[in-house]
């Protein structure tokens, strides 16, 4: 039996792959700072998966950017189609 309010939420997808890339960063940290290596590979080692992440980051960032220009040109394209398409219905109540 429940009792209490329930509420399911619509990001669980979002989340989930949100807590999956800071378990895997926490992971690869712990295991690279108790892996048996000197300091000096060590922060080799951790400058290395840092610029890897960074680039990651920054080819997502690029797609995103890529993927809402095409949105908001294709909206746009969008909108002046059904102004177009609009004119001469204005025109004509106009006129009545």
């Amino acid at each position: 039996m429940r009792i209490g309010k329930y509420e399911s939420s619509d990001s669980g997808a979002g989340t989930a792959v949100a807590f999956l890339l800071i378990g895997l960063g926490v992971g690869a940290a712990l295991g690279l700072l108790l892996a048996p290596k000197t300091g000096r590979q060590l922060r080799k080692d951790l400058r290395r998966s840092y610029d890897d992440a960074l680039e990651t980051v920054s080819d997502w960032t690029d797609d995103a950017r890529g993927k809402i220009k095409d949105a908001v040109d294709k909206g746009a394209d969008l909108a002046d189609e059904l102004r177009s398409k609009a004119e001469p219905i204005g025109d004509y109540l106009r006129r009545s």
